[in-house]
């Protein structure tokens, strides 16, 4: 019995679309997933055309994310609209194109993604696969360097054992076997003292007054919830630092942190995978308003400010989430404890 996936017909497939001629471009929306199966994908075409370039279009601020470019040398971009036209090829990973206004209006000739299809926003390319049952996008391309017998170098390997660390969280959120089998098998390549160091790169100094922004504006929901308005945010990662951390609190079960970004209200959910499905409840929430979707435990919801119509942020989230107004403030003893 095969480790992996048989994907011979597949990899064939692929590696049909590869040209010497043609100078590829792979975008992403970097997070650690997204960086890992960039660096992957180049290295299976990187020798096989002229050139392959790896362009993000987020600005990477995290720490963790930071810390992964600058130890296993990924050379992924910034990238403006402009700079993109400059290519023959394109490809999409960790994405699909309905996923971010940048990726709209380009012609992909490969889509690999394990993030839930949408019926209405299916994803067209040469070649498209899609896995929304994997935990993390970097299995499948673990699946394809072993097909093609390419072992993973130490970076390489600790990059894409990372990416499935991260998005599994640890193997806390949904996963499958070949998951498993793909943290198993890169194992044995990843350089650990490397992964040591991006792992125990959380926070910036600065983000640290978040905190307690945050601790004075908790508000307690039903089944287990709270929420969190953070205002006007220079960073919307510091939204998503404080999502998972409040979820570590053993009384609760999800939760949903807000905050002010340019002009767009973003909202981050995270959940236990058990008590709410994050995607399906943001989807529900804010797909009228705005962007909103995700998997079981994690999911995120855009929504222009125009679309409020002058409503103050902070009640417009909490109206959504708590139609009821079942929401509570933690005893007092508690902040007090929390703010001294």
């Amino acid at each position: 019995m095969s480790y992996f996936r048989k994907l011979a017909e597949q990899m064939a497939t692929l590696l049909e679309l590869m040209a010497k001629e043609d100078r590829w471009l792979i975008l992403i929306n970097a997070d650690p997933d997204a960086l890992a199966s960039s660096v992957a994908l180049k290295r299976i075409i990187g020798r096989r055309v002229k050139q392959v370039a790896i362009g993000q279009i987020n600005v990477i601020s995290r720490p963790d994310n930071l810390a992964m470019v600058k130890y296993l040398r990924i050379p992924s971009h910034e990238m403006s609209r402009e700079q993109m036209q400059g290519f023959d090829r394109y490809a999409l990973v960790d994405s699909q194109p309905h996923h971010n206004p940048e990726f709209e209006g380009i012609d992909f000739d490969v889509i690999i993604d394990h993030h839930p299809l949408v019926p209405d926003a299916p994803p067209k390319g040469r070649y498209v696969e899609v896995k929304p049952e994997y935990g993390a996008n970097s299995t499948i391309l673990v699946e394809y360097l072993y097909n093609l017998k390419i072992k993973p170098s130490r970076l390489l390997a600790t990059a894409l054992l990372y990416g499935i660390k991260s998005d599994t969280q640890d193997f806390e959120r949904d996963f499958c076997d070949a998951d498993v089998k793909a943290f198993r098998y890169l194992n044995k390549f990843a350089d650990h003292s490397i992964l040591s160091k991006i792992v125990r790169s959380e926070y910036h100094l600065t983000w640290l007054k978040h905190f307690g922004i945050a601790f004075r504006n908790m508000t307690l929901l039903l089944r287990g919830g709270v929420f969190c308005f953070m205002g006007k945010v220079d960073n919307p990662d510091i939204l998503v630092i404080l999502a998972d951390f409040f979820l570590r609190v053993h009384e609760l079960n999800w939760t949903a942190i807000g905050g002010v970004y340019d002009d767009t209200l973003i909202c981050i959910f995270r959940g236990d995978g058990v008590t709410l499905d994050m995607g399906a409840r943001a989807k529900e929430l804010f797909d009228e308003v705005g962007s909103a979707g995700g998997h079981k435990a994690a999911a995120r919801a855009e929504i222009p400010l125009t679309a409020l119509n002058g409503e103050n942020p902070a009640e417009f989230l909490l109206d959504k989430l708590d139609p009821k107004g079942k929401r509570r403030r933690p005893p007092r003893q508690i902040l007090k404890g929390m703010c001294t």
